[in-house]
């Protein structure tokens, strides 16, 4: 007879509120093993005894099947004495041990819970919170791990006798789903409208569909925090929506309740098809359809739409089950706020800040502890690029090339997003914003002390960005307390954010391009179009956009013509009046600007590529002032995107006698004046405009990197510009055809959200 052996085994990762525990009941008592499992403050703990054939098929299963929403970062076993018995036991939760738990984010209801509520014999038959081990509320709703509904904001409701069962059953997949509840015992609805009365359950929850179906607008509480919803085929909802959120032109979010009427608004393709559908259903930023039934002022001047599923059960209600009254089928669906503050996420405090916005809230009585916006994607290649990494990824660890001493970086000012680092784990909060207001700042705090807190990371450090106006930089330093502050440039943490993302260790520089709209530099300018050899403990400027007047500062930014003209002046060409950003600029204003940048006034230096895209976008008549950030190129993009650029080509000059190497853009300036005045039209002057800027990276990426040690590593590309859809996938197709490596942003977005984790590996470097 083989010898019986027992192991105990380790397993670290997201395994609490996942349905670990039950799948590793069921897998041992499939392969006839007894013994227990139980999670601590490290992860889950399993003791196990059989046949060593078994044992090794159980870990082989542990390792390559383990449920949908688990996260195996490490499996250790080690032999034990025997100690017979028979059956498997889950035991409980027990907070001995070193190590930490990892937090499940919230997740999108699943399609068993879906047919539950559908299904008008269950009893959770319209049920607003159906959940269970696969799915529902996790990282908004702990207050602390090991993950137990103690732990949680469902503490205050008390399991029914059946929902009881159902958490005590391993054989139940609502076994120890922390969130499980039933219209019996779960947190209820409630309809508020615009002069306070309060409706309850069924009738309020109709009371806001019909709202929706009349135009008006609704505040939503959701997982993370409240939406403000509207129809958006009705074009006058969507405009006052707008009016009364201060929301410009920037473009709305829409929410569908499935992917067939997802493909009738967007171009689905099947990686955007998994992505949408997927547990973590984020905003999928897609090519709209032609005749799409949504108003124009959704997103207006843009080509792409933002399109999220349902993700809650409260949202699939809103759309309606079968045999409820006809409704809007398509939902905009945007953050609960004023635009630029934080997403309300307390009752308290969405009846207060939303009063002047909403027509009535549809609120409910689970709180939400930790706010979570939607979070946002792009495809390419097949596969995801994250603008904003928030609800269903945060706070999922991003692993590490090398280990950190416990750190806390606080980002930058535009998109903020913190993150904590120790050992080879970085934990990156949810989408804070721009810290430029006092509820921001709040939000941001809360932040710090919720992430702190559920990673049980004690920071000894702290990392800043360089730049010493910035909110966050100046936080750190009020608040380190005895700990060490340090600094890290902008785009040298935009660099080392896309490097630790792959997985490099710094051993080796690498080429990287970081191309955005503002940076501090050390020379005390405004950088923004870089190149940089770097690695984790320095860099090296070896080329960039040629630097030119920011007249006003921010004023030039909200106003692209005073760009447009800069350039002009910059490269030696004139103000001719039948330019669009000479006719759009006031006669007194071009005076003064005429002024400062004779004499220097008012103005900083910058090598931003942001604001050459800005500019380039006033010269032909796109965008002379923005109402949200990088409007100018947004819309730029979107006319020049499928746009065939025919054989004209415009370059850039590049002065190689210079260190670091300088790039101009006065002949590609010129090619397009005369374009303009040759009657090309601006489509196609933008999509040349593309090119060439793609053309140039392939350009000094040939000439730079064998020169500075680093041709056989991969060119990194990050920043804001490289958000922009067409000019990443010319840039790639560019330098992959020339047989060169590039890396770029997956996980963690290119833009700012993405710079507090190179914060961290570049000031924890050598």
């Amino acid at each position: 007879m083989t010898a019986r052996r027992r192991l105990r085994i380790g397993v670290h990762g997201v395994v609490q509120g996942v349905g670990f525990r039950p799948f590793v009941y069921t897998t041992a008592a499939a392969l006839g093993l007894t013994g227990c499992v139980r999670n601590d403050s490290s992860g889950a703990v399993i003791e196990i005894e059989g046949a060593p054939g078994d044992l090794d098929a159980f870990l082989d299963r542990l390792r390559a099947d383990p449920p949908p929403l688990a996260v195996i970062e490490s499996v250790d076993a080690c032999s034990i004495p025997l100690t017979g018995g028979t059956g498997f036991t889950i035991a409980d939760t027990t907070r001995a041990g070193g190590g930490r738990t990892l937090a499940s984010p919230d997740v999108a209801m699943c399609s068993e819970c879906a047919a539950e509520q559908r299904d008008p014999i269950n009893r959770r038959y319209r049920h607003a919170f159906v959940n269970c081990t696969n799915c529902g509320p996790r990282f908004t709703i702990i207050a602390a791990l090991p993950y137990d509904r103690e732990a949680t904001t469902m503490a205050g409701f008390a399991m029914c006798a059946e929902c009881a069962h159902e958490y005590a059953d391993p054989a139940d997949r609502r076994f120890h789903a922390q969130p499980v509840c039933c219209p019996n015992c779960g947190p209820t609805l409630r309809f508020r409208d615009g002069a306070g009365v309060f409706i309850d359950g069924e009738a309020g929850l109709q009371q806001a569909r019909c709202l929706l179906a009349d135009g008006a607008i609704l505040a939503v509480k959701g997982i993370g925090g409240y939406h403000l919803a509207c129809d958006a085929s009705n074009a006058a909802a969507v405009a006052e929506l707008r009016r009364r959120k201060r929301r410009g032109d920037k473009p709305f979010a829409v929410m569908v309740a499935d992917l067939p009427t997802a493909r009738e608004i967007a171009e689905v393709d099947d990686a955007a098809a998994r992505v949408l559908s997927g547990p973590q259903r984020p905003i999928v930023l897609l090519p709209r359809s032609a005749g799409a039934p949504v108003a124009e002022s959704v997103a207006p001047r843009n080509p792409d739409l933002g399109v999220l599923l349902a993700y809650t059960p409260l949202h699939i209600l809103l759309f309606g089950l079968p045999g409820d009254p006809p409704g809007p089928t398509v939902l905009v669906m945007t953050s609960g706020n004023v635009s630029g503050e934080p997403i309300c996420f307390s009752d308290d405090d969405a009846l207060d800040r939303l009063s002047h916005i909403a027509d009535g809230w549809l609120m409910h009585d689970r709180e939400i502890l930790v706010p979570c916006d939607d979070s946002v994607v792009r495809i390419i290649d097949g596969g995801e690029l994250a603008i904003r990494r928030s609800r269903g990824y945060a706070p999922l660890p991003v692993a590490l090339p090398v280990a950190v001493p416990p750190t806390l970086a606080v980002g930058a000012d535009l998109k903020n997003t913190i993150a904590v680092a120790e050992g080879e784990y970085a934990w990156l909060s949810a989408y804070i914003g721009d810290m430029d207001s006092l509820a921001t700042l709040s939000a941001f705090e809360r932040a710090v002390r919720h992430l702190e807190a559920l990673t049980g990371v004690e920071p000894e450090t702290l990392t800043c960005d360089a730049h010493p106006g910035y909110r966050s930089t100046q936080w750190a330093h009020r608040n380190a307390g005895p700990h060490p502050v340090r600094t890290v440039q902008h785009h040298h943490a935009h660099v080392a954010a896309v490097m630790a993302e792959h997985g490099l260790d710094g051993t080796r520089q690498v080429l990287g391009f970081t191309f955005d709209g503002t940076g501090y530099g050390p020379d005390g300018t405004v950088w923004g179009g870089e190149v940089l050899v770097a690695d984790y403990k320095g860099f090296q400027r070896v080329a960039h956009l040629v630097q030119v007047p920011l007249p006003g500062g921010d004023i030039s930014v909200l106003r692209p013509y005073r760009m447009a003209l800069s350039h002009l002046w910059a490269s030696g060409l004139p103000w001719d009046a039948d330019l669009p950003p000479v006719r759009a600029c006031p006669d007194d204003e071009r005076r003064a600007l005429a002024h400062q940048l004779a004499t220097g006034t008012g103005c900083v230096a910058t090598s931003s590529m942001g604001r050459l895209f800005d500019a380039v976008s006033a010269l032909i008549g796109v965008r002379q002032t923005v109402a949200y950030e990088a409007q100018a190129a947004i819309e730029l993009e979107g006319i020049s995107r499928g746009i065939a650029a025919g054989p004209r080509r415009y370059a850039f000059a590049t002065d190689t006698e210079t260190t670091p190497v300088t790039v101009s853009p006065a002949p590609v300036l010129t090619a397009i004046i005369d374009d303009l005045r040759a009657g090309v039209a601006p489509a196609v002057i933008g999509a040349r405009f593309h090119r060439a800027v793609a053309a140039l990276i392939v350009e000094l990426t040939l000439n730079l990197a064998d020169a500075h040690g680093c041709g056989e590593q991969p060119v990194a590309l990050s920043g804001g510009v490289f958000q922009n859809l067409l000019l990443l996938r010319l840039t790639l197709a560019g330098l992959r055809e020339r047989g060169v490596q590039v890396i770029t942003h997956r996980r963690v977005p290119p833009n700012d959200g993405g710079i507090a984790l190179g914060q961290l590996l570049v000031g924890n470097a050598g």
